[in-house]
């Protein structure tokens, strides 16, 4: 099974920077292409759906925004190190939330952001912006 850790939440003021990692481990891609797999950032706040927020395919790089974050927050990732980051900039007290990475390696085309399309979860990072 592939392992995610979150890591990088805190708090912050409005219009300021943070940076969320997430580090992956174990799992295999036997039988399928490394271009395969997506990895993504989710967000919960109390009392509301999980939202997709960013994701990115590890062979291409294809990257997908939600239409909240996109311009202001980035995905990238770092393959040497099995490290998925997402920079967030000009926060926003409505960014409040529990993020979430997770991994998968067979994602529908055109649902990227959809949370019932990944298998591994991490246990999450709260990022709180007041």
């Amino acid at each position: 099974d592939v392992q995610l850790v979150e890591s990088g939440g805190g708090s912050m003021q409005a219009g300021e920077s943070l940076k969320l990692a997430c580090a992956a481990s174990g799992g295999t891609t036997s039988g399928l292409t490394i271009r395969e797999v997506c990895m993504g950032w989710f967000r919960q706040a109390p009392g509301k759906e999980r939202q997709g927020v960013a994701s990115i395919y590890r062979g291409g790089g294809s990257t997908y925004y939600s239409d909240s974050v996109r311009g202001r927050f980035a995905i990238s990732l770092d393959s040497a190190k099995n490290t998925m980051y997402l920079q967030m900039n000009s926060l926003k007290p409505e960014d409040t939330a529990m993020y979430y990475c997770a991994s998968d390696s067979v994602i529908l085309p055109g649902r990227e952001l959809e949370a019932s399309q990944y298998t591994y979860w991490g246990q999450g990072t709260q990022v709180t912006v007041s």
